[in-house]
């Protein structure tokens, strides 16, 4: 009896609809874009070992309610929470995202961190990779509005990208085939960061699975 107790109450406590999404929390997403996010996943370390390829950072308006910042392929552009958390599905429709909160430690810069992320909206994708340019993949979004909001001093931490394949020590083809076509060089070892190192952070707790329950 204590046990089917127990299992009513880690359902309500726990279930997606009883869960309550903050303003500055990171959706950090497994998002099956295919090769791309394959290669992505294949050299990063998502928390507990999870596979995380794209993230967003939660903002509420009070007037439409939450929507997600985001940067992909359009550029940095602000999504619907429902449609952002339906854009990759586990096989039983469940949203393959965690919810990452920043620590008290840092939870002050979250107001001037999400007014940095609506200024980027409109920017252009980064398409190389570039840390330095005024342009933005998903992680580099994330990574900015933070460092803004803490006095140009970065929050989370910076590595070398890779693409080569543990496996073949090879570069992927898939990224051969990419930076020709953009005309670039291969950006191997240049400074960078991915959703897998920002769900790893010691800046944040991973508070929600929307696959399982929460971690509070």
């Amino acid at each position: 009896m204590m046990i089917v107790i127990a299992l009513i109450l880690n359902v309500f406590f726990f279930s997606p609809q009883s869960f309550e999404l903050a303003a500055g929390d990171l959706l950090i997403q497994d998002l099956d874009c295919g090769p791309f996010c394959d290669a992505v996943e294949k050299v990063t370390i998502g928390y507990q070992g999870q596979d995380m390829s794209h993230i967003g950072i939660v903002v509420d308006d009070g007037i439409k309610g939450m929507f997600v910042i985001e940067a992909t392929g359009s550029g940095v552009i602000s999504t619907p929470l429902k449609t952002f958390l339906n854009k990759s599905l586990d096989e039983n429709g469940k949203p393959k995202v965690l919810v990452g909160r920043m620590k008290d430690d840092y939870s002050s810069l979250i107001p001037q961190a999400i007014i940095y992320a609506k200024s980027l909206l409109g920017k252009k994708y980064d398409h190389v990779f570039d840390i330095n340019n005024d342009t933005y993949y998903c992680s580099e979004l994330i990574y900015e509005s933070f460092k803004n909001a803490n006095d140009d001093t970065a929050v989370f931490d910076l590595a070398p990208m890779t693409f080569i394949d543990p496996d073949t020590g090879v570069t992927f083809d898939i990224w051969t085939d990419y930076y020709e076509n953009l005309n670039v060089a291969i950006p191997e070892g240049k400074p960078g960061i991915n959703p897998g190192g920002i769900s790893t952070s010691d800046k944040i707790n991973i508070v929600f699975d929307y696959n399982l329950k929460s971690k509070r």
